[in-house]
């Protein structure tokens, strides 16, 4: 995103970026295709001692952002993440770090927050279907009252990181409302199976949860009242999404233009046909664009914006939507190069595919906005009428 970035957020994407790049190259994306986990807990480890895990939770918590901006800070973190298609839980670990932060009790957070920010503990969200509750999906996990607690049941599916998480924050229907527990892994009637991702190395599972019992200290936030709660950490997951989405487009671009310069067709370089130059040219149009609306979207969640849900969902809709066809187009470009293993371009694809799906479609997100649209003029025109 083009953010306009202190001096020390400058130096932080800088120093995020060297590490990725001597860390975690492309080489070592492709390394992992076959490993169960997806990426490397050291590794990760290594990344929070930068930062990447700390900035949605508050100084008193062990936390703490460079910018007094959390989200923004964080959306970086995601970029630089995108142009190397990153391993690492980065968006299920900060939305729970953010949600025992915002919520949980004290007992809680003294003792799930210090490792989160650590990078030893790994947490996933266990939510709804794909779209996430703002959209309209199912909550498919009950929480039924039991004595002092609740007893769990239900299915959650997607869940990102979930067979490697150590701590699960669920999201479950309680009658009255929405309500959300932190659940070990290992607790007794939790069972998960590892799903098929298109991405090398983004791990997702099915989390099943058979009578499984909580206790009140494992509530975050108030009972019955956390969609507003499950609101919010959908929203920074999307700018997050967005932001990743952004910086690997970026890249694509990059590595397009360096293809087109460096081949050749009857002696002239690719890059010279005017044709090309018109396809790239919207191409480039794009690019901004998506730069633009991310940032934007950022910023307007950052500030608690009364309309961040809807520029949430414009932003996702219009990176979505450009981001695929964008890498379609350079795909294309680069001839028959471009779909084979070997080249670089499919991991991109991979990534910007499963970011487009994960958390809302582009049509979903259209038909989101329409619906808050149309709930904003209906209640102009109660209160015009009033």
């Amino acid at each position: 995103m083009h953010l306009a970035l202190t001096d020390d957020q400058q130096f932080f994407q800088e120093t995020t970026r060297k590490f990725l790049e001597q860390e975690a190259p492309i080489a070592t994306v492709r390394a992992l295709a076959d490993d169960p986990a997806g990426f490397d807990r050291a590794w990760w480890a290594r990344g929070a001692e930068l930062g990447w895990t700390s900035f949605l939770v508050p100084e008193a918590d062990g936390g703490g952002s460079l910018s007094g901006a959390g989200v923004l800070d964080l959306a970086i973190v995601a970029e630089e993440m995108g142009r190397l298609v990153s391993p690492g839980p980065l968006v299920p670990t900060n939305v729970v770090a953010m949600a025992v932060a915002d919520g949980g009790s004290a007992e809680l957070r003294a003792r799930v927050l210090p490792e989160l920010v650590a990078g030893s503990v790994v947490a996933a969200w266990c939510t709804g279907s794909v779209g996430g509750a703002a959209l309209g999906a199912h909550v498919s996990v009950r929480a039924e009252p039991d004595g002092d607690g609740f007893v769990l049941g239900g299915v959650a599916a997607p869940v990102e990181a979930g067979g490697q998480a150590d701590e699960l924050l669920v999201t479950a229907d309680t009658g009255g409302g929405l309500s959300q527990f932190l659940v070990p892994r290992a607790t007794a009637g939790v069972s998960i199976e590892a799903m098929e991702s298109v991405d090398l190395v983004r791990r997702f599972a099915t989390v099943r949860f058979d009578a499984v019992g909580v206790t009140r200290g494992q509530l975050v936030g108030a009972l019955g009242s956390a969609a507003a709660a499950v609101e919010r950490q959908l929203q920074v997951a999307i700018v997050l999404q967005c932001a990743e989405t952004v910086g690997a487009l970026d890249r694509v671009l990059e590595m397009t233009l360096e293809y087109l310069g460096d081949r050749t067709s009857f002696g002239r370089p690719l890059a010279s046909y005017q044709a090309i130059k018109h396809r790239f040219a919207d191409m480039k149009m794009w690019l901004e664009a998506s730069h633009g609306v991310a940032e934007l979207a950022a910023r307007a969640v950052q500030d608690g914006a009364r309309d961040a849900a809807a520029i949430v969902s414009a932003a996702a809709s219009y990176v979505g939507e450009h981001a695929t066809e964008t890498v379609q187009e350079c795909t294309q470009l680069h001839g028959g190069i471009g779909v084979t293993w070997e080249h670089d371009l499919h991991l991109y694809l991979r990534r910007i595919t499963l970011d487009r799906n994960l958390l809302g479609t582009p049509s979903q997100h259209r038909e989101h906005l329409a619906s808050l649209l149309l709930d904003a003029r209906d209640a102009g025109r109660e209160s015009s009428d009033a």
